[in-house]
């Protein structure tokens, strides 16, 4: 009886933690200078605060466009935050009016004119390997 109760156990853990990779290809850069600063919230992070994240990645700009892979992502609801580190100084630039001067973009490319979306406005669902393109401006 614990070997079938054992083995009923491994199949249930097995099942509930299902999980992808997300590939997230940037691109629309001003340049290839700096790095790309690509991070990953469930709805339980704060949406996009970067270092608020569930997952964060820095990359390489070439040709203008950037790629990561987040490898065993659990399924569910994400939302994806980029920015264009262009001065190397680990912070989204903003003007005095908190307007960022540094290119960066979201998921389903969601976007507003006076502040950033809302997690439910950028969620993508995971169910699967999946790949998204997101342009910075």
């Amino acid at each position: 009886m614990n070997v079938f109760l054992s083995l009923l156990s491994l199949i249930i853990l097995n099942q509930s933690s299902t999980s992808y990779d997300l590939t997230i290809n940037v691109k629309g850069f001003p340049s290839s200078m700096g790095e790309a600063y690509i991070a990953i919230y469930r709805a339980t992070d704060d949406f996009p605060v970067f270092g608020k994240q569930y997952k964060g990645k820095t990359t390489t700009i070439s040709g203008n466009v950037s790629q990561v892979v987040f490898s065993s992502i659990p399924s569910g609801s994400y939302a994806v935050a980029v920015y264009h580190d262009k001065n190397n100084n680990n912070v989204l630039d903003k003007n005095y009016l908190g307007i960022p001067v540094e290119a960066y973009g979201f998921s389903n490319n969601a976007r507003r004119t006076f502040s950033a979306p809302s997690f439910s406005e950028a969620a993508l669902n995971l169910t699967k390997n999946k790949t998204i393109v997101i342009s910075v401006k």
